[in-house]
C-alpha cells in the first residue's frame, strides 16, 4: 500500500531536507517525538493504532524515478539534493509503543531517532497514519463503552474519507472494540468479521414487503435480518418478519432479527422487542442504525431500548464529533558531536511546551492491576519496583505524587527499528483488538465516561523535570 508514497509529504519536510545537506547537517543524528496534546471529545484516553502502516511505510520508503522526475521539473532542489533522495532509505531506530494501548497526552508514542534528514521526512506521514487511526481506534472503544458490551458494527464505508480512509477506519474502529464491519474489503484484508443484510432498495424493488422478505429468505435462510422501516415498522414491517419467521421454523430455519435504521428507536424497539416475544421469537435480535454515536447509544440504553446490536456509521468513520486529533512530532534531542544534547519549545501556551530528551514511558499499575499513572523518565534511567517513585507535574515543581514501591511498573516504548532494521513483528489485528480491551479493563471506569472523565496522571522524573525547567530557564533568556 506504502510502497509508492514516498511524496506522500508536506513540501517543506523536503525542502528541510535539502537544507540539511547542503548546509553539512546531514550526518547529524536527531530524536524526535509524536504524542497528543489533547484527547477528543474531551474524553478520558486515546487507543494507539496505526503502527504497522508506519512500518510498512519506513520498509517501502524510496524515491520511485518518476518521484525524482517530479521534483526535479519543481525547479526547487539542486542535483546534490535530489541524489540525496534518489539514494534514501532508512537507518534509524524507531520506538513505538504496540498499537491497542490505551494512551494520554504529552507522552512519547513513537520515538525516532536516526539522521535528522531521515528523521525530518517521515514526519508528515507518520502524523498523517497515525493521528487517523489512533482517533477512530478512540471512538470505536467509546461506541464499545457505550453500548454496554453489545456488539457493534462499523456501518462507515459509504461515508468514509476515501477508499484508503474508509479501509483504515475499519482496521482502527475494530482494533478499539468494535466487533465487525460492514466492509468486504477489511475483512478480506484484515481478518475481521463481516456483517450484512439488504437495503431499503430490496424492500421497495418487490411488489410488497412481504415478498421482499420471502425473496430474501428463500436466498439467505440461515442469516435473515430484515430491515422494517421502509414503509411502517409497526403495522407492516414486523408482522410481515415475524410471518416470514414462522415460513422458515417450519422449513427448519430460525428468523435472525430486524433491523431499525430510522424513527423513534427506543419506542419502536420495545414494540418491536413485544410483537416478536409475543409470537414465539424471543431469540430474534434488534438491529439499530441511523446516524448513532456514542451518545445516542448511551441516551438510548438509558431509555431501555431493546437493542441488542448496533450498526455505527457516519459517526464511526469519520469521528464526526471531533474530527482530528492533534498528534504532533517534535525535535527533542540533537546530537552536538558530544553528546545527544535535549531540547525544547518554548511557548506562552503551557501546552505547547514540550518534554526534552530521550524518554521511556513507564505504566504504574496498583495492587489490583489498575492504572494508576505514566511517568516519563530518561531513558538512561534505572527504574525499579524496590522502591517508591516521586512524580512531578510535567510544569510545577510543588505538585507531585508518590507511588507507592509495592506498585507494579512496566516500560511501554518497544524497539521497532534498529539501526533501519526490522527487529518487530506486527501482530494481527485480532491480537491487537485484544490488547486494546485488556487495556481498556485495567483503565478504571471514572477514565471512561463521557462527561467530565477523571484526569489521567502524565508525570516527569525528579531528573527529567530539572532538565525541563533548567531549559526554559535558558529559553527565557534568549528571548
Amino acid at each position: 500500500m506504502w510502497s509508492q508514497w514516498a511524496l506522500q509529504t508536506d513540501l517543506y519536510q523536503l525542502t528541510m531536507v535539502g537544507g540539511y545537506v547542503l548546509k553539512g547537517k546531514k550526518d547529524q543524528t536527531a530524536t524526535f517525538d509524536y504524542f497528543f496534546r489533547k484527547i477528543p471529545d474531551n474524553g478520558g484516553y486515546c487507543v494507539l493504532a496505526g503502527l504497522a502502516d508506519v512500518i510498512d511505510y519506513l520498509r517501502k520508503l524510496r524515491f520511485t524515478k518518476k518521484d525524482l522526475s517530479y521534483l526535479e521539473r519543481l525547479g526547487i532542489f539542486p542535483q546534490e539534493v535530489l541524489e540525496y533522495f534518489e539514494n534514501f532509505v532508512f537507518t534509524g531506530d524507531l520506538c513505538a509503543i504496540p498499537e491497542g494501548t490505551v494512551v494520554f497526552p504529552h507522552e512519547p508514542l513513537i520515538r525516532v531517532t536516526a539522521l535528522l534528514p531521515e528523521a525530518q521526512i517521515i514526519e508528515s506521514a507518520l502524523l498523517n497514519i497515525m493521528n487517523f487511526q489512533t482517533l477512530i481506534a478512540t471512538k470505536g472503544a467509546r461506541m464499545r463503552w457505550a453500548a454496554h458490551g453489545d456488539p457493534v458494527i462499523d456501518f462507515g464505508l459509504r461515508r468514509a474519507h476515501g477508499p484508503y480512509g474508509a479501509l483504515m477506519a475499519s482496521r482502527a474502529a475494530y482494533i478499539g472494540g468494535v466487533d465487525a464491519t460492514s466492509n468486504v474489503l477489511a475483512g478480506r484484508v484484515y481478518g475481521i468479521p463481516v456483517r450484512g443484510t439488504h437495503a431499503h432498495s430490496w424492500v421497495e424493488s418487490f411488489p410488497t414487503e412481504l415478498d421482499s422478505f420471502r425473496a430474501y429468505a428463500e436466498v439467505y435462510p440461515d442469516t435473515c435480518l430484515f430491515l422494517a422501516d421502509t414503509y411502517d415498522t409497526i403495522k407492516s414491517g414486523v408482522p410481515n418478519a415475524i410471518q416470514v419467521g414462522r415460513e422458515l421454523r417450519e422449513k427448519g430455519h430460525e428468523l435472525f432479527g430486524i433491523r431499525l435504521d430510522s424513527g423513534d428507536l427506543a419506542y419502536l424497539s420495545k414494540e418491536a422487542r413485544k410483537m416478536l416475544d409475543e409470537a414465539g421469537f424471543p431469540e430474534a435480535s434488534i438491529v439499530a442504525s441511523s446516524d448513532l454515536d456514542e451518545w445516542i447509544v448511551e441516551s438510548l440504553k438509558r431509555q431501555g431500548a431493546n437493542i441488542d446490536i448496533w450498526g455505527i456509521g457516519t459517526r464511526l468513520v469519520t469521528s464526526f464529533s471531533h474530527p482530528a486529533l492533534g498528534g504532533v512530532y517534535k525535535l527533542t534531542a540533537l546530537d552536538d558531536g558530544n553528546r545527544m544534547e535535549p531540547k525544547i519549545k518554548r511557548s506562552d501556551n503551557p501546552e505547547k511546551i514540550t518534554n526534552p530528551g530521550l524518554k521511556k514511558v513507564v505504566r504504574i499499575y496498583d495492587q489490583r492491576g489498575r492504572m494508576r499513572g505514566d511517568v516519563l523518565f530518561l531513558d538512561e534511567e534505572e527504574i525499579t519496583e524496590e522502591h517508591s517513585i516521586r512524580a512531578y507535574h510535567p510544569l510545577f515543581a510543588h505538585v507531585f505524587k508518590t507511588y507507592p514501591k509495592r506498585f507494579k511498573v512496566r516500560e511501554l516504548l518497544e524497539p521497532i527499528f534498529q539501526k533501519g532494521e526490522l527487529v518487530y513483528k506486527s501482530p494481527s489485528v485480532k491480537a491487537i483488538r485484544e490488547n486494546a480491551l485488556k487495556n481498556l479493563k485495567q483503565l478504571d471506569a471514572a477514565y471512561k465516561r463521557f462527561r467530565n472523565p477523571h484526569t489521567y496522571h502524565i508525570s516527569l522524573s525528579p531528573s527529567l523535570f530539572k532538565i525541563k525547567q533548567r531549559l526554559l530557564r535558558e529559553a527565557a533568556k534568549r528571548k
